[in-house]
């Protein structure tokens, strides 16, 4: 439930959208392991303010360290695309031992997709929503089903649709995996999302609430199909023993 800010930091301007190397000598690639992330440029250009403001970002920052050397990438997006979100997620998503990138990225004609960068870029993307004005809201990554492949979860259009979405790294590109209605973990104006992955007895489970916000609700993966079920009434206090375990 990380707050909504604005974050400034070294910036080079660079015309279009891309990867530019900003700070450092670069190692050979694979040595290198991102360590940190965040959002710059703010901008009013879309005006959505579902997180509470009209304020998105139009560049990400990747850090990164090998061995020898600290370096900085950065992201600069297109003018009809913004990072819609709160910040930056180090969620490993290829499975290797070293995170990616995860952040909401929005097309403004076309709504909100999950997307993942690292060092060299775009390296998967979830099928934008279809239309102006529509987002989701992340929830976790893990092995959900035991099948040796990462899935991230996200609740899709969660003021509207209520979807959890479920979608695995297959090597190259984020496939649509399982789907569950009836589950939310965002309300219009909040600069938090409720709820996350929490692993409890060796089990990954998705914590979100319910669609009217009365529960508390826990989803795992069971016999390749998504359960969900209540752990009772829902308050912020509910959603952190969840989290915990308790």
């Amino acid at each position: 439930m990380a707050p909504r800010r604005l974050l400034r930091g070294l910036r080079r301007s660079m015309g279009g959208a891309g990867l530019a190397l900003c700070v450092g000598l670069a190692s050979p690639v694979a040595a290198e392991v991102i360590t940190g992330a965040r959002f710059e440029g703010p901008t009013t250009r879309y005006g959505h303010a579902i997180l509470g403001d009209g304020i998105e970002f139009t560049e990400l920052v990747i850090e990164t360290e090998d061995w020898a050397n600290k370096v900085r990438y950065r992201v600069t997006l297109p003018a009809d695309h913004v990072f819609e979100d709160l910040e930056p997620r180090l969620w490993d998503i290829t499975d290797d031992g070293a995170p990616e990138v995860v952040v909401i990225e929005t097309d403004m004609a076309r709504g909100g997709s999950l997307a993942v960068y690292d060092q060299t870029g775009k390296i998967a993307e979830t099928p934008h929503i279809g239309r102006t004005n529509r987002w989701l809201a992340p929830v976790g990554a893990a092995d959900l089903d035991g099948d040796g492949r990462i899935e991230v979860a996200f609740v899709d259009r969660p003021h509207l649709a209520k979807v959890l979405r479920v979608f695995e790294w297959d090597g190259t590109a984020l496939v649509l995996d399982m789907e569950l209605g009836g589950l939310t973990n965002h309300r219009i104006g909040e600069d938090f999302i409720t709820g996350g992955l929490r692993v409890c007895g060796g089990m990954p489970e998705l914590i979100t609430a319910d669609a009217d916000w009365s529960d508390v609700m826990v989803t795992r993966v069971v016999g390749g199909a998504l359960q969900t079920a209540s752990l009772g009434p829902f308050s912020p206090a509910a959603v952190e023993a969840a989290l915990a375990c308790r």
